[in-house]
């Protein structure tokens, strides 16, 4: 029989969220991890904010909204926002009832500077990672490190040289977006330098890639089921990826004796092998095939078969890569500065574990 619509509507009903999010939902097994996980940081937050006056949005609300930002592909806070006001599911993740007034954007600028001062983002992670280790789901032994470029949120025409007067260059013919011709004209990174952004720098991925300013993300995943121990920006140098990786081992795997590293061929120099050496790790790293000059990684490492097993691991990072760029919206930062690229980068990681995590608990 078909239905009829009805002209009156229901005028009462007693309905929460709670009842609206099936059973079965992804977000029902990371709720209670990042709950734990905000828990252990509360006496972060009693340093963050005054003891008296008018009480703030809670900051597990915020870290928890970011969280879902990265979940759900939010582009901007702006747009987050705007969907508070009729997702339900969102309402629930961070504890709304359906009356409750939406977030304002201005609210995760104003608390920027109060994350970044206390390291609340690195703080997250780390606590995200011990749930890792106390579940027994991370590797001790072997690991696996690389390093992609991230985009900033500059354009080309910003990248002018050093110590230029701004009062001697022409009108724009249009200030809103002038024109401006590069052609003839050498830039780099030791000339130039973006008057909007000044720690982003001109990098490509290869050589028939196009040059673009930008920041480097350098990754140190463990190679049981792939999780992130960090997530660390550095300024994208010739040489970013090899200290942001000895910099992560230091911090993470400071007396990890008999442990293994996997890399990609652009980690084969000889000083970077020797301090993996020093460190007392073993350099699981691939050879390289320029034929200019000589591997460093030699026979002593590749004759074993673990060797071989960290080569076809090590590839796992790229999947990360693929994730935080695709569905976390990494693939260019929304923030200008190393410092906020770099809180961005650790929620993003935050994100990605809790995700992994809420799949492998069950098994």
């Amino acid at each position: 029989m078909r239905g009829r619509k009805t002209s009156q509507t229901t005028m009462l009903s007693l309905m929460t969220p709670e009842q609206r999010v099936p059973g079965n939902h992804p977000l029902r097994g990371i709720k209670p991890l990042v709950e734990a996980a905000l828990q252990a940081l509360s006496p972060t937050f009693d340093e963050m904010y005054a003891s008296g006056g008018r009480p703030s949005v809670p900051p597990e609300r915020l870290l928890k909204a970011t969280l879902l930002m990265a979940l759900y592909s939010v582009r901007s806070d702006r747009h987050f926002c705007e969907q508070l006001d009729y997702n339900l599911l969102f309402r629930w993740f961070l504890d709304m009832d359906m009356v409750e007034e939406s977030l304002d954007h201005s609210t995760f600028s104003k608390n920027r500077e109060r994350l970044l001062e206390h390291e609340v983002a690195q703080k997250l992670l780390g606590e995200v990672v011990r749930q890792v280790r106390s579940a027994r789901l991370m590797s001790d032994e072997h690991f696996t490190v690389d390093g992609t470029l991230i985009e900033a949120w500059v354009g080309l025409k910003s990248f002018r040289p050093k110590g230029e007067d701004p009062g001697n260059r022409k009108p724009p013919d249009d200030p809103g977006n002038p024109t401006v011709n590069f052609h003839g004209e050498k830039r780099s990174n030791e000339t130039h330098e973006s008057t909007t952004d000044p720690e982003a720098k001109l990098a490509r991925k290869g050589g028939n890639q196009p040059a673009k300013l930008s920041y480097l993300a350098n990754a140190l995943m463990e190679n049981r089921h792939g999780l992130l121990i960090d997530l660390r920006v550095e300024p994208a140098t010739g040489y970013g990826e090899r200290t942001g990786a000895l910099a992560m081992l230091d911090e993470h795997l400071p007396n990890s004796r008999a442990a293994t590293l996997g890399a990609d061929a652009g980690y084969d120099t000889s000083d970077f092998v020797a301090a993996c050496r020093e460190r007392g790790i073993t350099p699981h790293i691939a050879q390289t095939r320029d034929t200019r000059r000589r591997s460093a990684v030699d026979g002593r490492t590749t004759r074993h078969g673990g060797y071989r097993v960290s080569q076809r691991i090590r590839k796992r990072v790229e999947e990360i890569f693929g994730w935080t760029k695709t569905i976390a919206c990494f693939r260019k930062t929304r923030f200008r500065g190393l410092a906020r690229t770099q809180l961005a980068a650790r929620f993003v990681a935050a994100a990605y574990n809790l995700l992994r995590l809420s799949k492998l608990l069950p098994a």
